[in-house]
């Protein structure tokens, strides 16, 4: 995966097969402590401590129509190599909590990518599901919640086409505002 937003596709993924019906994106951009910082929370099923402890190792899955599962162990050595960190934390019952922090000038840093069209594929692809996504930057903020829109459209689905077209323009235009890498 060359590009950050795929990575939240993937763990978002995993969130919405453990049954998550909220899934929190959060990014910081923090230039003065130079650091990038993704964090994604979900209330699925979570996970056992046993299933836990291998989610880096890419030989270890619980997907049934592969034997690896490159995800995780991908994103985590992304951000070592950038002299970050990552964390994941779940709980069987509870949620997951996949948190990465990158160097933000660090010539290896993977780019954000395309997160208006992530956004999109998310909403479009799990309608039922409700997305918080924040992103600041330097202390000012972005933030796009399902739960809102879907108040103001009423009855039209959310993953109306005229609606995705929406969402993508005040996702980009929203991060355009506030200065954040798109």
């Amino acid at each position: 995966m060359l590009e950050l937003s795929l990575h939240i596709l993937d763990i978002v993924e995993n969130s919405t097969r453990a049954g998550a019906s909220i899934v929190n994106i959060d990014i910081t951009e923090d230039t003065a402590k130079d650091i990038l910082s993704l964090d994604i929370r979900d209330n699925g099923s979570g996970m056992s401590e046993d299933v836990l402890k291998k989610v880096t190792d890419p030989f270890f899955t619980t997907k049934t129509v592969r034997n690896v599962g490159l995800g995780l162990p991908m994103l985590a050595q992304a951000a070592e190599k950038t002299e970050g960190k990552f964390i994941i934390e779940s709980k069987g019952g509870e949620g997951t909590r996949v948190a990465v922090d990158f160097k933000l000038s660090h010539i290896d840093r993977q780019p954000l990518g395309d997160i208006s069209g992530t956004m999109v594929t998310l909403i479009a692809g799990d309608p039922d599901i409700e997305f918080i996504y924040r992103h600041r930057r330097n202390g000012q903020s972005y933030i796009l919640d399902t739960r809102e829109i879907k108040k103001e459209i009423e009855d039209i689905p959310i993953n109306h086409v005229d609606v995705l077209n929406f969402i993508r323009s005040h996702v980009t235009e929203g991060l355009k505002e506030i200065g954040a890498e798109a």
